[in-house]
C-alpha cells in the first residue's frame, strides 16, 4: 500500500514551506487567495492528499504540550535534544515537558504513563530499543508518537543517519592512513550504535581491510565504559593507533584512558567522537567529533507527529551528520 501524502511532500513539491501548507488547507481558516496557496491546493490534489483526522485533532492541541522521554538528562546529548524539541515546539506554540526512565523498559513504560495521565497531545520518544514493545503498543493504541535518535525499525521516527556518520569518522581516520582501528561499539539494543558500527564496517570494506572482532568492543554509552575498554584496547597486543567511538562519552574516557597509559591523544594514538557535545571542542586536546543536526531531528519529529498524527508506522526522516575534525585526530606514527 502506498504510504498516505503529507504535507512535507506537498511542500516540497509546491516549492513553499510545510507551514504554509499547513495554513492553506486547514479548512477553519479563511482561504488564502495567492499564486502559492493556489499552487499548494493544486499539487495536495495531483498527489491525492487526504487529510488526516488524528493529526488535525493535535494540531488543534487539546493540552498544547508535547512530552519527550529520553533516558537520562545527566546525558548531554539528551539535554541538547530537549532544548531542541522544547525550542521547535515554542516556535508552533506549543509546550514541551520532558521525563526520565534510565534504558529500564518497565520505567519507561511507567514514565508514557505518566505522560498521558498529563494529557499531553503527543509522545516524542528518544529511549527506543531495538524490537522495543512500548512503540508497538503506542501504534496499536492509536497514541500520537514519534521515535527521536533511536528507531524501533517500525514507528515514525526522526533520526540522524548513523551509518553515514560511522562511515565518515571511520573514512576520516582511513584517509589519514590509520589501518588498525578500534570501535567501542556501544550496546547492541540502540539502533544509534548499530548503524555507527555499519557504516565504521563498510568504510573498512571499501578500503579493502577486514573487520577484526578483536577490535569492536561492545560498550554501554557512558565514560566509565569508553574509560575500560578503551584501556583494554590501548593495552591489547595489536594495539590500534586509532579509536572510533560511537559517543563523545565513550571518546572522553578513551582519552582519560589514553592519557593513564602515557600516550598522547593526537599524536601516539587517534581517537573520534560522536554527538560532537559542546565540551569535546574545549579539551586540552579538541575531539574530533561527528556532529548531528540535533535542531533539524527535532523539527523533523514535530513535523512527523503533526502531519502523520504520530501513529502511522513507517515513516523515517533523516538529517545528515557532519565530521569536525580538531587536534585529536593526526596521521599514525613512523616511528619513535
Amino acid at each position: 500500500m502506498a504510504a498516505a501524502v503529507t504535507l512535507r511532500d506537498i511542500a516540497e513539491r509546491a516549492g513553499v514551506s510545510v507551514s504554509m501548507v499547513s495554513r492553506v488547507l486547514d479548512e477553519r481558516l479563511p482561504p488564502t487567495r495567492s499564486e502559492a496557496a493556489a499552487r499548494v491546493r493544486r499539487v495536495a490534489e495531483e498527489l491525492g492528499y487526504r487529510r488526516n483526522l488524528a493529526a488535525s485533532s493535535l494540531r488543534r492541541a487539546a493540552t498544547g504540550t508535547v512530552g519527550l522521554l529520553v533516558p537520562r538528562l545527566t546525558d548531554t546529548v539528551m539535554a541538547v535534544l530537549f532544548e531542541a524539541v522544547y525550542a521547535e515546539a515554542s516556535r508552533r506554540g506549543l509546550f514541551a515537558v520532558v521525563s526520565v526512565a534510565g534504558d529500564d523498559p518497565d520505567l519507561e513504560r511507567t514514565a508514557t504513563e505518566a505522560l498521558l495521565a498529563r494529557q499531553v497531545d503527543g509522545l516524542v520518544l528518544a529511549t527506543a530499543r531495538v524490537d522495543d514493545q512500548l512503540p508497538r503498543d503506542l501504534r496499536e493504541r492509536g497514541v500520537p508518537h514519534v521515535l527521536a535518535l533511536r528507531t524501533d525499525g517500525a514507528s515514525p521516527a526522526s533520526l540522524g543517519d548513523d551509518e553515514l556518520g560511522g562511515y565518515l569518522a571511520t573514512r576520516h581516520l582511513l584517509d589519514l592512513g590509520h589501518r588498525l582501528i578500534g570501535l567501542l561499539a556501544g550496546p547492541d539494543f540502540a539502533s544509534t550504535a548499530l548503524g555507527r558500527r555499519r557504516g565504521y564496517e563498510r568504510a573498512l570494506r571499501e578500503a579493502g581491510l577486514p573487520v577484526d572482532p578483536a577490535l569492536v568492543v561492545p560498550t554501554s554509552f557512558g565514560v566509565e565504559s569508553g574509560e575500560e575498554h578503551g584501556a583494554r584496547l590501548l593495552q591489547s597486543e595489536a594495539r590500534p593507533t586509532a579509536l572510533f567511538t560511537v559517543n563523545d562519552n565513550l571518546a572522553v574516557g578513551a582519552v582519560s584512558a589514553a592519557t593513564r597509559l602515557g600516550l598522547e591523544v593526537g599524536r601516539d594514538v587517534s581517537v573520534v567522537g560522536y554527538n560532537d557535545i559542546p565540551i569535546v571542542s574545549r579539551m586540552p586536546v579538541p575531539l574530533t567529533s561527528v556532529r548531528v543536526p540535533f535542531e533539524s531531528i527535532a523539527s523533523k519529529a514535530l513535523d512527523l507527529l503533526l502531519q502523520e498524527g504520530g501513529a502511522q508506522a513507517g515513516r523515517t526522516s533523516l538529517s545528515a551528520p557532519t565530521l569536525i575534525p580538531r587536534a585529536s585526530t593526526r596521521p599514525p606514527r613512523s616511528g619513535p
